[in-house]
Parts: structure tokens; sequence; C-alpha cells
């Protein structure tokens, strides 16, 4: 680290200067120091613009950080196609939301107004410093919004477009509205904690009780209005359909337990007793269950989100030898796109000029990049690693291999009805047996005295309360799921422990599931030697003199094989000795060159050889397609025109593997090896596990279209996958297993997540799932027992509601000790967390 003069800061940020860094402007007549060039340059643009003004209001001893990068490519903002996506329409006069970075103190605020304002063609420019968010409205014909926003990198700010509706979505500001709710009767629960710990410490008998009531009226009230309306609303709903839901009991259990209450306090009854906190208590319990699930919905959403973003926004268009970046949407059918090496495939198409070395792992599970040229197909999201391709475009957007998978983890989300509780079936008919027997304990007793008949009857509405219904589920699954998440094994979606419970059928994704993902060294053969073990195995001084050199060759090379060599070398502990590769040389799709020590390598394809004349090993050739045929890739190696030596590299099984299907076996679990890879590899990984049905050479929508077959026969699937083709399948399947170690999209679109990669913990969700279910009925099963044991005790009217609030927990607290025996699961299981 360089030493810095604390002496010398600089002029705009007030950050120190780097003594070797000679940055300097002069501004208003003197020479002032700068630590970068981009100081330097927004300096100068607000002093020319005569906003200096801004120094004087940015806080003393306030550091300004250096200004952020502009956004490229800004003409592309200029584009309608682009804007329609963030402006309110496309007249003459628009307004747009820019997300501005950079943004400090009000001093910046007031420097981006005042700038923006003087431009011609601006008509208001306003900033809200909390959200750092730049509201701007414009004449598009007079100004594009690209000067906008390079007047803004000029003055020191980074913008990009933002919309807030799309930002913060539906169900984002849903959830937000539900957690102020919860919020909410948190703060009355809270309050009458107090009031009721009076009550019940003596103060219902004194001159107090009357005030103690009021007081619980005014805090309760707004609680029920405001966090209770949710509810109301759900039971006028399913009141409207004709359908007897949750809703419904909370609503009543609620409304009663607080008109009676309201009627004790209102004439002053002192056989009477007031249950406004058992109103807030019971609203606030059952708010948190619905934003947890509400949560469980936005990961729905972002799982079909994260696909989209893997689609390039925009493509480069080549047209009569010129390169043109458009928006993806202005893409049409026959269009030649130009894709660079690194770039990101925005479309679906066949090269018509150049070769490359395609990565097409995210769809078809295939760890080597595929070699493509002339006539050879190629998909949208896909990477282009080596060489510049043309491609004519043949599908767009939705038309896409990446757009179809979209539209199937779509589609499978839809259909995937969500799975009815024990408890959910049971509901209906006990509300309408709680409103007929509060209704039949009412008039039993009205006869005889109206106040015992309403205290009667709501003793029976507040004892049935289904509170213990409403937890028998939750509680169980809430316990399960943090135990799984101690143990890396995070449930996403609470009722898929219940479905998990019944899958006889496991599918596994090869590569990354069964297989580590990655390409190593699994074999070296020299004319002299062989080398074949794992990487803890020693070799001969002749192997270990070639790998060197050869990893001299691949340090320059991004295939993965390269890495596999420098992988192999690691392991080895091997020291180079100052090894240099010279004149490296890459042929896209057949392999690479250089030369080391003054001896020319080649290593890659049989054709890499070919190209220069070298004649091919018989020996080697024979060996190649052994090989071949165990699934087993191969690399030819010649030094000076001579074929030396040949790995073979493979995908490695995962250690723990072969234990996880033999125990997965031995439950009597069908199993099914699922893979995009040649049917040949596929077997061979299945008879090295132990044997296994094999599905190979399958699309992303046929991996799908197998879950739904199995679907069809009556299987109970569930799919273990991690890359971007197996979202699909994941979704559809009753239960999706996504490893941690897999992408985002395979992790967003399952059920459950396997954080740390072990395969070992697809057995324990499979027991944890079990013994959740297992919970779920005992819960209920107590929950029914505390009914028939109570609800005739508050029919007789010999259980009062003061009795029966007390009760009424009993039931929870018994279905809450029970959900925490599943804690006792995994005792003396050691794994990584």
């Amino acid at each position: 680290m360089s030493e810095l003069n604390s002496a010398q800061t600089c002029f705009h940020c007030s950050l120190p200067v780097p003594p070797q860094e000679e940055v300097e402007a002069e501004i208003e007549g003197e020479m002032q120091q700068f630590c970068c060039t981009g100081c330097k340059a927004v300096c100068q643009a607000i002093f020319s613009a005569g906003l200096e003004g801004f120094y004087q209001r940015t806080p003393e001893d306030a550091c300004l950080a250096p200004p952020p990068e502009i956004p490229k490519e800004l003409a592309l903002y200029d584009l309608d196609e682009v804007q329609e996506e963030f402006v309110g329409g496309l007249e003459e006069e628009r307004d747009i939301h820019l997300l501005i970075e950079g943004i400090h103190c009000a001093a910046c605020v007031w420097l981006i107004e005042h700038t923006l304002n003087a431009m011609p063609g601006v008509v208001t420019a306003q900033v809200n410093l909390s959200g750092k968010r730049l509201h701007v409205k414009w004449h598009n014909g007079r100004l594009p919004l690209s000067q906008i926003i390079q007047r803004l990198g000029q003055i020191g700010y980074a913008a990009v477009p933002y919309d807030p509706e799309v930002a913060e979505g539906a169900l984002k500001k849903q959830n937000r509205h539900l957690l102020y709710r919860m919020a909410f009767a948190a703060f009355g629960m809270m309050n009458l904690m107090w009031i009721s710990i009076a009550l019940y410490a003596g103060a219902d008998q004194g001159e107090f009780r009357s005030l103690f009531h009021w007081v619980g009226f005014a805090l309760s009230t707004p609680v029920l209005l405001y966090s209770g309306y949710p509810f109301y609303k759900g039971a006028w709903s399913g009141l409207k359909n004709l359908h007897l839901g949750m809703d419904l009991p909370i609503a009543i259990g609620a409304s009663i337990t607080y008109l009676y209450s309201v009627y004790v306090t209102l004439t002053g009854s002192v056989v009477g007793e007031v249950y406004y906190d058992t109103v807030v208590n019971f609203l606030f319990v059952i708010l948190v269950g619905r934003y947890l699930e509400a949560m469980s919905k936005r990961q729905a959403v972002a799982a079909t989100q994260r696909l989209l973003d893997l689609q390039p926004r925009v493509a480069t268009l080549f047209q009569g030898g010129r390169e043109k970046i458009v928006p993806i949407r202005a893409v049409n059918i026959g269009d030649t796109v130009l894709v660079k090496p690194g770039e990101r495939i925005p479309i679906d198409g066949f090269i018509i000029e150049g070769r490359g070395s395609i990565n097409e792992s995210m769809l078809t599970g295939e760890s080597l990049p595929a070699n493509k040229g002339p006539g050879d197909e190629v998909s949208a999201g896909t990477i282009n690693s080596h060489g510049a391709l043309q491609i004519e475009v043949k599908g767009s957007l939705k038309n896409t291999a990446l757009g179809r998978i979209i539209s199937l983890v779509e589609e499978a989300q839809g259909s995937k009805a969500p799975i009815q509780c024990l408890a959910d079936q049971i509901v209906p008919w006990f509300v309408a047996a709680t409103l007929g027997l509060a209704t039949v304990t009412f008039l039993y007793w009205v006869g005889s005295s109206l106040e015992v008949a309403l205290l009667a009857a709501t003793s029976v509405l507040i004892i049935t309360c289904p509170c213990a219904f409403g937890l028998a589920t939750p509680m169980s699954i809430a316990v399960a799921s943090g135990l799984g998440a101690k143990y890396g094994i995070l449930v996403k979606n609470g009722e898929v422990l219940e479905s998990l419970s019944s899958i006889n059928h496991v599918i596994f994704d090869k590569t990354g599931t069964l297989t580590e993902g990655g390409m190593s060294v699994v074999g070296i053969y020299t004319e002299t030697h062989v080398w074949e073990g794992s990487k803890e195995d020693d070799a001969t001084e002749e192997v270990r003199s070639l790998m060197m050199k050869l990893a001299a060759v691949e340090r320059f090379a991004e295939h993965p094989t390269a890495q596999a060599v420098l992988d192999w070398v690691a392991s080895q502990s091997l020291d180079q000795h100052g090894l240099k590769a010279k004149n490296f040389e890459h042929r896209p799709g057949q392999g690479v060159s250089a030369t080391v020590d003054g001896e020319e390598i080649f290593i890659g394809s049989p054709s890499l050889l070919t190209h220069h004349n070298i004649d091919a090993s018989e020996t080697f050739k024979a060996l190649a397609a052994t090989l071949d045929n165990r699934g087993v890739g191969s690399i030819r190696v010649a030094v000076d025109g001579r074929e030396v030596a040949l790995l073979a590299v493979e995908d490695r099984i995962r250690s723990d593997a072969k234990d996880l299907i033999d125990a997965l076996k031995a439950e009597g679990l069908s199993l099914t090896l699922l893979s995009g890879d040649r049917r040949d590899a596929a077997e061979a990984i299945a008879h090295r596990l132990g044997g296994m049905n094999v599905i190979a050479e399958v699309l992303p929508e046929e991996k799908d279209q197998v879950v739904q077959q199995l679907q069809a026969k009556g299987e109970r699937v569930a799919m273990v996958g991690d890359g971007v083709n197996d979202a699909p399948a994941l979704v559809r399947a009753d239960v999706g297993i996504a490893m941690g170690s897999g992408t985002d999209v395979s992790i967003a679109s399952a059920d459950i997540v396997l954080m740390s990669g072990e395969l070992e913990k697809v057995r324990l969700a499979i027991g944890l799932s079990r013994r959740t279910l297992s919970t779920m009925r005992q819960n209920i099963g107590i929950s029914i027992t505390y009914n028939i044991i109570m609800v005739p005790l508050a029919m007789s009217a010999i259980v009062t509601p003061l009795v029966a609030a007390i009760s009424m927990p009993m039931s929870s607290l018994a279905v809450i000790g029970n959900s925490a025996r599943i804690r006792t699961l995994f005792k003396g299981v050691k794994i990584k967390s």
C-alpha cells in the first residue's frame, strides 16, 4: 500500500492524494490537487456550470467518494423500446425515475437539481435523498435521455433507469402492508399486557375496573380494525363464494370475543370479564404465520425472474458490415447478430460465420463446452467462450430455448396445486359445528338468563377457537424448518415436508449433483508409464515432468480441461522451476499449443494433431476409444511433432454418492439418473453407483416431461438437481431438491436446498419430512381431543369465558410441546452444517 500524504487532500472529495499522483487543475485562478482524473473532471464541470455553491453546502469534515463509473452505451436509453419499460408513456413530455449512485448529502441533492433544471428541455428534477432516486420530467424531442444521464456523470453521479412499480413488486407491497399490521398488533399486545396483569391481579374488583376496561377497549379497537382487516376481508370473500375457510373462524372468534368484551364494558357487568388481550394476541400470532407464508410466495416469483435475468437485454446487430447495439426486443427472425468472445448469446439461431467454444452447461448440464462452427445451432443464454460468431436469428425472447424453460417453470408453478393438509379439510366442518353448537347453547340457556346464555355461547366460541388447528401444521413445519436449517437443509416451502414423506421415486441430475460438476484428470498414459488413481496417488518422474510442461501451456487457456491439468499439478505440489510457455496459440474446437523449454507442445483433440501434420498413435487411438465407451473423455498430447501421451478426464463422482444411492435403495425407493449428457457416459456413472434407471441425452423440456410421465403413472417424484436446465423439472416434481453449490435459478426453483451440497442430506431431509408428517397428525389429534373434552363443559355453562380463555392456549401449548420433539430427530448425526 502506498504511503499517503495526509497534508494533501483532494479538492473535490477530500480524500488523501497519493504522492505519486499528479492530477491538478486550475480552479478560479489557483492550482488544486485531485486524487484522480474523475474528481478533476467533476470539479471542472461544477465550476464551469457556476454551481460552485455545492462545496459551501457540503457538510464540514465530510468526505465525498470519487465519482462512480458512468453506465456504458448511453445511447441505448434513447430507444423507445427501452424507455417504454421505465416511462409512463412515449409522449413528447416524459418522466422517469433514475436510481442515482454517488449521493451523499443535501448538497448532492442541491447540485443535481440545479444542474438538471438548468438544462434546456428539462421540466422538473426532484431528488429523493433517502431513496437515492431522481424523478425527472423532460421534453424527449429537445433533450435525449442519454444526455441527462451523461450530464449527471459529468458532475459525479451514475444513473440508471428505475421503475418503482417493478422494483417494489405487487407481492412485496402486500408483504410490507402485512408487516405493518403485524407490528401494529404487537404494539397493542405489549400495552394490553399491562392492563391484563392489573385486572388479573385484582383491579377487576375495585373502583378502577371500569377504567381498565375502557383503556383495553381503546387499545384493542384500532388493532381489530387495522390488523384484523385481512381476516374480515377473507371471511367475507369466503362467504360470498360459499366456502368456509380459516379466515371465517378467525374473524368470528375475534369478533365475538371483542363484542362480548364491549358488552361487559358498556353495561358495567360484574359477572363477565373482558378479553381484549385475547383478541389482540390472537391476531398477532395469526399475522406472523401469514407473513411467513407471504414470504414464500415472493421466493416463487424470484425463480422466474432469475431465469429472465439470464437472457441478455441487448444484442449487437450486424448489418452491412456495421455493428449496431439494439435492445433484444428489436431483433427479428432472419437478422444477423455478432457475439464476441466472453459474451452471452442473446438469441436462438445458427452460426453463419466463425467458430467458437460454447458453454452450454446451463441448458444441457454437459460440463465440457461444445465446439461449434457454421451451420451449428446455438441457444440464448449460453456463453461464447472463444471466437467471434455471426449468428442468424431463428427465434427470440419467448421462442428461445431459455424462453421455453421460463414458460415451463411458470406453467409448473401454476399447475402445482397447494397440498391440502388434514387440518384444512377439517376446518370448514369444524367452523360449521362451532357456530351450530354456540347457537344451540345460547338458545338452551336464554330462557333462564340472557347473561348466562351469552357467557356460555361465548365460552363455546372461545374454547373452540381453531388456534390449535392453525398451529398443528405450521408449528411442526417451523420446528422442522429450523432443525433442517441447522443441519444445512433449507426448507423453502413448509408444505413440502408433508409431500416429501410420501415420495417413492427420486430422480437425480448427473452433472453437478451426483458428480462434482468440474473436469478432473483421472488417467495419464505415456508410451512407457500409466498413472491412474486419485489426486493423492504419486506419479512417476516422467509423468510429473510431462504434466508440469502441460500446465505451463494450459495456464493461458480457459477451457475446463486446462483447469483439470492445473488442479492435478497443484494436487501433487509440484514446483515448475520457472517453466514458461512461449508462442501460445489457441485453436477453437481443437486445442492449444506453445513452446516450453525449447519443445513444441500440442494439447487437444485429434484434429489439432492432424492440422499440424502429426501422425496419431494407434495405441493412443485405441485407448481413447476404450475410454469413450466408459464415458471418459480424452486429451491427446504431442511433443515436437510426435504423439507421446493421452490424458483421461472426467467429471468425478461425489464421494458420498454411492452411500446415498445404497441407503435410498434400502428404503425401497426407485431411482433414476437423468442427464443431458451422452448415454454411455450416464450409464457408466450409474453402473459405478450400483445401478439405477438411466434416461440420457434429454433436453430441458424433456426433463420436465419425464417428471410428468412418472407422475401420470402414480409415482410421487422428488427431483435432485443443480443447473438452470433442471429448473422446470425441479418445479414440476412433487418435491424439488437443489444442491447449494448449484445455480441461483435451480436454488430459487426448488422446495428444499442442501446448503453445503452434501448428498447425505437428501436422506436426512426425507427422514425429517416423515417425522414432521407424523407430528402434524399427532397435533391434530391433540386438538380434537381437547375440543371433545372442553366443548361439552362450555355448553353446560360450567366453563366461563375466563376459564375458556385460559384453557384455550392449553391445546396450543400441547401442540407446541409435541412439535418441539422433532428436534430430537438428528441426535447423534455428525454432519457439516
